[in-house]
């Protein structure tokens, strides 16, 4: 099997692995990955969303903080580990922190096959989504397949606020252009990655082509990076719940 290059053809014996990082030190929202979402720690929907779809044989959470670690087995994970301190401060990023997981897995006697990076902020994350982007990610042998969404507006005519208090365009030669004969533009939905181990191992760039886009429509995505976010995702949540949309 190959995806962006990369050939994948090592006959499949191991493990469908989950892993769920949620490091303590969120400055933005203080305490974030178990803050509560309408009334239970917000990693606890990643797990149990999780855990529901069985799409994975261990789902694991990779954390430096133990109030974390207990919430987290409270809820069904493992907690196999402590994240290194290397991969737990403001600069870590995604991508070695699964590589970690994966490669502590792997020296623990497990084979993984396949790989599913799941946010803890995810609250909106359906078992659907999981099983179909692994579906995709199969059929499209590419070396990841994660959320997408569409932006509300077109970036191609996108501006920023000076210091003086005016604005100024981005791309000018497109403030004449109807809205409907500008490029549609996607961005990443911040949701879950379903990938090959190596592909995670190697680090491998998931905005490129080796990615396949599975996508979400808007009124499934929110980033939660502050308080006025939260609040909207809450009341976005409780709306989903009342309309055949969420289910």
């Amino acid at each position: 099997m190959k995806g962006g290059g990369t050939i994948f053809n090592a006959p499949l014996r191991g493990i469908k692995l989950c892993v769920i990082p949620a490091r303590g030190g969120s400055k933005r929202i203080p305490r974030k990955n178990i803050k509560a979402f309408l009334g239970k720690p917000i990693i606890a929907y990643s797990i149990e969303t999780a855990l529901e779809s069985g799409c994975f044989d261990k789902v694991i959470v990779s954390t430096d903080d133990e109030d974390i670690a207990n919430i987290a087995r409270h809820y069904g994970a493992e907690v196999p580990f402590v994240r290194p301190k290397a991969l737990s401060n403001d600069f870590a990023g995604t991508l070695p922190v699964i590589k970690q997981a994966i490669e502590w897995i792997e020296a623990d006697g497990e084979q993984v096959d396949w790989v599913c990076c799941l946010y803890a902020t995810a609250p909106f994350v359906q078992t659907k989504q999981l099983k179909a982007a692994f579906e995709q990610l199969q059929q499209t042998q590419a070396d990841y397949c994660f959320t997408v969404t569409t932006f509300g507006t077109p970036i191609q005519r996108a501006f920023r606020v000076t210091e003086q208090q005016r604005l100024e365009m981005f791309h000018p030669e497109n403030f004449h252009k109807r809205s409907q004969d500008l490029e549609e533009a996607f961005h990443d939905a911040g949701q879950f990655y379903w990938g090959h181990p190596e592909a995670f191992k190697q680090e491998r760039v998931i905005y490129s082509k080796c990615s396949s886009p599975y996508r979400l429509p808007r009124y499934l995505v929110q980033d939660l990076d502050t308080e006025e976010d939260w609040i909207r995702a809450e009341l976005m949540y409780q709306a989903l719940l009342k309309s055949d949309a969420f289910l």
